[in-house]
């Protein structure tokens, strides 16, 4: 059956720094507009996010810091992008759930006028979920061509997990898978440890998967505003998320893996601190001198209370009474002239 359109459909892809729509940034969106009459037009954009990409999400995409360092900002190239879309309907592959909300917070942050009122939304993912369903039961069928009896059952559906695997054995066999990466291997075979690796690519550090791990096998934070960062960088920068872990509502087992990486960076802190050269203590300065407070001395002429010999000394002759000849001769020495 052929696709008939009314108007054009755009399929798009996003490659980002990450998966958070609150603080992650497009680096690339490329858009196929597929026509009513078959025709198509392609066009793709890189994008400089203007903030580090993380080595998790350039591991996946292979788009690296210097790929865009040059590259203009989306609010340059959001104008173009909204035309060249124009009053499309949009389609992607688990587009309504990342591609749409992401494609649609950086026209926001650019103050672009980009509608989604009026247009259709084709998930492929969603179709391929609902047609080939993810349950037991639909692989017990897919793979055993049986159905259950006593479905829900504990041991029923034991002994259907167990014919499913050994069924899914036997189908890949020899099967060649292909991985984000582009790397290709034979991973479903009669092998646990194998089959561990394949069925845990991941990587989660507490299977409810709030910690994992990247590449060089260091735990990572896998949600909220840390989300892509390692544990150990967290607790550096804020010791307290610990606390704030270890209080809330988080699984126990997750508390006990934050917990063991917790006492392995505090060993490690510690370490280092013993480990540093120990600066020399200041020298102390000189006590100050206690200065003596000397008495007062007297001059040598009034030691002792005795006047000294070069002046001159008191007369202690009693004075003369006043008589008539002395007043006299007051008088005669004041008259006037």
């Amino acid at each position: 059956m052929k696709l008939i359109l009314k108007r054009p459909l755009a399929f798009f892809d996003l490659e980002t720094t990450g998966t958070n729509l609150g603080t992650d940034r497009i680096l690339e969106i490329a858009v196929i507009k597929l026509h009513p009459d078959d025709s198509e037009e392609v066009k793709t954009w890189r994008v400089n996010p203007g903030m580090p990409i993380p080595l998790e999400s350039s591991l996946v995409h292979g788009i690296y810091d210097e790929h865009v360092a040059n590259e203009p900002a989306f609010e340059a190239l959001a104008q173009d992008i909204a035309d060249f879309i124009g009053e499309s309907d949009l389609a992607g592959y688990n587009s309504n759930k990342f591609d749409i909300p992401m494609l649609m917070e950086e026209f926001l942050r650019a103050k672009v006028e980009f509608g989604l009122e009026s247009r259709h939304f084709v998930d492929v993912q969603n179709i391929f979920h609902q047609m080939e369903q993810r349950t037991l039961k639909a692989a017990y069928q897919f793979y055993c061509s049986k159905d259950i009896i006593n479905a829900h059952s504990a041991e029923a559906d034991t002994r259907a997990t167990m014919e499913v695997l050994l069924a899914q054995v036997a189908r890949y066999h020899g099967t060649e898978w292909e991985d984000k990466k582009g790397v290709r291997s034979i991973p479903v075979v009669g092998d646990v440890e194998a089959l561990h690796k394949f069925t845990n690519l991941s990587k989660p550090v507490d299977f409810a998967g709030r910690l994992v791990y990247n590449e060089d096998g260091e735990e990572l934070i896998n949600f909220g505003k840390h989300k892509g960062k390692r544990v150990e960088d967290v607790f550096d920068a804020e010791p307290s998320y610990y606390s704030w872990m270890m209080q809330g509502d988080f699984p126990l087992y997750t508390k006990r893996k934050l917990d063991e990486i917790y006492k392995r960076w505090s060993a490690k802190k510690a370490a280092e601190r013993q480990s540093r050269p120990q600066q020399p203590k200041p020298q102390q300065q000189p006590a100050q001198q206690n200065f003596v407070k000397k008495e007062y001395q007297k001059p040598q002429q009034y030691q002792n209370n005795r006047p000294n010999n070069n002046y001159p000394k008191k007369d202690d002759t009693p004075a003369k009474p006043v008589n008539d000849d002395m007043l006299k001769l007051l008088a005669d020495k004041f008259k006037k002239g």
